[in-house]
């Protein structure tokens, strides 16, 4: 473990205007498990793309045993023998296992066909080799998520790798699950392949890792070996940051008085038994990981997702949502967090955009679109809004990012909602336009908006709720009122640590 299989030195890589990464060094040892810590937006993701040829466009140098790469995409990492197993699985559920783990590199016969026979051979020394108990010839999707992240590893070790980059790959996976992995990667290690391991969970960096390298905003913070580290010392590392001037503070405190209430909610994929209380015009903000349920359960409440079990109340009376269009009626409007896909029609105009959602407010004689109601509450909104466009009529594909978003925030205000669900509002924006949002978050919320604000960015998330809610895999583990807001005990509960 003494050899520097790879050396990153000064990697700096820009977006645009954003930094995502600074300067950051990293060096992975042959037969090493090194942890990528840090949080969400820390540039851990942007580092390993860097590495395996995703970002081909960066400054700085890394080199692979001695020489000196530049690689212009992943091919060009993989014939070096760097690999990379995403969190989402790259596999083919209709074909066999066998099929799933030679897929592209297919052993033919002498006639040029697909050797069956000795691909489910070869994938059957492969499983044998790591202690598993699969079938080749099964098909992929009548086996568990815990097996076919298996097959996705076998599929990486065909090819002889010396690195593999292992993103979340316990997100899905049960306790007896994760502990068969870790002996996968114990035997990986002996064999002399380089594990580099992204995850959140400390317990489990603490258990499988040899050294920790901890990232925050896109810069390094620490390399620390495993035996020399322990969770306190992993948060204060993580969030060991000043909450800056980006938050507006209220000038109206929130009231006692509760709006809505969620009881007992259960949901598919992963929420249990959620339970929480908001009150009239108060921010409830949601802290946690990547995978924690956030998401999951806003969608449970806006009726993206049926729940199983559980109850909705607004004032007190029971609510009965069964799809969006329920919580639109009941005063819910929701923000989600992937705007391009979920929230806007590019090619559409502004004034389209932001009126979609309330077409049944803006008939006349309950036939025809008012051309001129719909205008003039477009342009009431790009003045409440400061929304920076030569007219309403402009392509919302030609707005910046945070424009965008406050067309978004436009169209849910629109439809004068008790409550705003905002997941994400500031991802993928710049600094001065984040400071918009949350000027107009804290604004609504003065003037009696209900809002829960869903952030992976803990400071965000802390300057600018009254309260927070942590969550951990699908359930609620902390809550805080703004005079207990400490950004390493919410931390803990976003780990689960006691």
């Amino acid at each position: 473990m003494e050899t520097n299989l790879v050396e990153m030195k000064k990697i700096t890589k820009h977006f645009g205007g954003v930094k995502a990464l600074t300067d950051v060094d990293l060096d992975i040892k042959r037969g090493e498990i090194v942890c990528l810590l840090g949080e969400n937006g820390a540039g851990k993701s942007t580092l390993m793309k860097v590495l395996t040829g995703v970002y081909p466009e960066y400054g700085g140098e890394f080199t692979m045993e001695g020489s000196v790469k530049h690689y212009k995409g992943t091919h060009d990492a993989g014939h070096d023998g760097i690999k990379m197993i995403f969190q989402e699985l790259n596999l083919c559920p209709n074909l066999t296992v066998a099929e799933n783990i030679y897929l592209g590199s297919e052993p033919k016969t002498k006639a040029g066909f697909i050797n069956h026979k000795l691909m489910i051979k070869e994938s059957g020394k492969f499983i044998n080799q790591l202690g598993l108990d699969i079938d080749p010839r099964h098909t992929l999707s009548n086996l568990p998520i815990a097996t076919q992240q298996m097959v996705e590893i076998i599929k990486a070790l065909i090819s002889n790798p010396k690195i593999l980059i292992m993103d979340e790959p316990t997100s899905s996976l049960s306790s007896k699950e994760i502990e068969q992995l870790f002996v996968i990667m114990r035997k990986l290690k002996e064999n002399g392949i380089s594990i580099v391991f992204i995850s959140h969970k400390l317990e489990e960096v603490m258990e499988i890792t040899d050294r920790v390298v901890v990232l925050r905003d896109g810069t390094n913070i620490k390399s620390i070996d495993t035996k020399d580290a322990n969770h306190d010392l992993l948060i204060s590392l993580m969030v060991g940051r000043e909450l800056s001037s980006l938050y507006t503070h209220r000038t109206t405190p929130p009231g006692t008085e509760v709006l809505f209430e969620v009881k007992g909610v259960s949901g598919p994929p992963m929420i249990k038994d959620a339970s929480f209380k908001l009150h009239k015009g108060e921010i409830l903000g949601f802290a946690g990981l990547v995978g924690a349920g956030r998401t999951e359960l806003m969608k449970l409440i806006y009726g993206g997702v049926k729940k199983n079990s559980g109850e909705f109340y607004m004032n007190g009376k029971r609510l009965d949502i069964k799809q969006p269009a329920d919580a639109v009626k009941a005063g819910i409007a929701y923000v989600p967090e992937n705007r391009k896909e979920e929230a806007v029609i590019l090619e559409m105009s502004i004034k389209n955009n932001l009126t979609m959602s309330i077409h049944d407010k803006v008939k006349r004689l309950g036939i025809f679109l008012d051309k001129g109601q719909e205008k003039t509450i477009t342009s009431g909104y790009i003045d409440q809004l400061s929304i920076k466009t030569p007219s309403m009529f402009q392509a919302i594909k030609n707005l910046s990012g945070g424009n965008q978003q406050k067309v978004v925030l436009g169209k849910s205000l629109a439809i004068e909602p008790n409550i705003l669900i905002l997941d994400e509002p500031t991802r993928g924006i710049d600094v001065g336009a984040k400071a918009e949002v949350h000027r107009i978050i804290t604004e609504l919320a003065d003037e009696g908006l209900s809002i829960i604000l869903i952030s992976s960015e803990l400071p965000e998330v802390m300057g600018s709720s009254d309260r927070i809610l942590v969550m951990h895999e699908g359930s609620i583990t902390g809550e805080f009122n703004r005079d207990e807001f400490d950004q390493e005990e919410i931390m803990r509960a976003a780990v689960k640590v006691c």
